[in-house]
């Protein structure tokens, strides 16, 4: 997925519960906080443990994943954990 695909995806589901997958096979869930045009911000479902709720740089944002990292971006439901 290129950024830009990815840009217009993660403004799309800005808000919702999302589990996105990187160029590493890494399995992200949780709601998107913010989008900018180089991370999407992820609230992870499990926040209380440092990263999730205080974030990298951005406070209350989670943590950022590059748009350019992202190979897939599906709406979340309450079957994928």
């Amino acid at each position: 997925m290129n950024s830009k695909a990815a840009y217009d995806m993660c403004c799309k589901y800005h808000g919702k519960r999302v589990r996105i997958t990187d160029n590493r096979g890494n399995v992200h869930v949780g709601r998107i906080t913010n989008v900018d045009n180089r991370n999407v911000w992820l609230m992870p479902d499990r926040a209380g443990y440092g990263i999730g709720f205080w974030g990298f740089g951005e406070p209350g944002f989670g943590y950022g994943i590059a748009l350019g990292a992202i190979t897939g971006i599906v709406l979340a439901s309450i079957f994928f954990i």
